[in-house]
């Protein structure tokens, strides 16, 4: 669409703050206002890499209300950046409907890329990673979660999980359960933070390890 603005899809850090890219701030102080999930964490995302804007919340509650009072800004020439509260926004995070109505109008979307917890989850695994299947987050209910699990168990290739930080040891249970307690895992908890920690093992082992720890966490269960 000619004269409208750009939105911005830009990675921020998933744990360090030193983690943020040059061109992401230049992107972040230079538009017109930035695109959260939530306020109070993108607030102090901000305010820890030293940028100032307006913030603008989008999310899972009112995306569908907001999206389009975002597409008429930018039709008007304003630039936004889309953000997520750690990583890379839109996987596995709101904006899909932002973004589709901007495709469909013709107003730009721009990528700038940067950290993912899923890539430096991968680029850890001391097994060969060719091709994976993303399992994202599973259902909540534990009965469905099993049965989500016992169809991954039939893709012969790496799976990657990824859920809430309370979920994470009830996940591991529900893999050793359905993939057998000896099953080869790598379970990455908290990346790029001091509690960094990176267990290997068999399902039963990790388990055993973790105990009740909570963490934000990328689980690879080998093929």
């Amino acid at each position: 669409m000619p004269g409208s603005g750009t939105l911005y899809v830009v990675a921020v850090p998933i744990g360090n703050p030193k983690d943020i890219t040059l061109r992401a701030l230049e992107v972040l102080k230079g538009v017109d206002a930035v695109i959260c999930e939530e306020y109070r964490e993108g607030s102090t995302l901000l305010k820890a890499l030293g940028v100032q804007n307006r913030l603008v919340t989008l999310n899972e509650h009112n995306e569908q209300s907001e999206a389009p009072q975002i597409l008429t800004q930018l039709a008007q020439g304003l630039s936004f950046a889309l953000i997520s509260d750690a990583g890379t926004p839109v996987f596995s995070d709101p904006g899909h409907t932002l973004i589709g109505m901007l495709v469909r109008a013709g107003i730009p979307v721009v990528p700038v890329p940067g950290p993912s917890s899923l890539m430096a989850a991968l680029s850890l695994c001391d097994f060969k990673i060719q091709r994976f299947l993303f399992g994202g987050f599973l259902a909540r209910d534990p009965r469905q979660r099993r049965k989500e699990l016992e169809d991954l168990r039939s893709a012969r290739i790496p799976v990657v999980l990824l859920d809430a930080p309370y979920r994470m040891v009830a996940l591991l249970r529900d893999v050793a359960g359905v993939f057998g307690g000896d099953q080869p895992v790598m379970l990455a908890c908290d990346i790029t933070l001091p509690g960094e920690r990176i267990y290997r093992g068999s399902a039963r082992e990790v388990l055993a390890q973790v105990g009740e720890r909570k963490s934000e966490f990328v689980l690879v269960i080998k093929a």
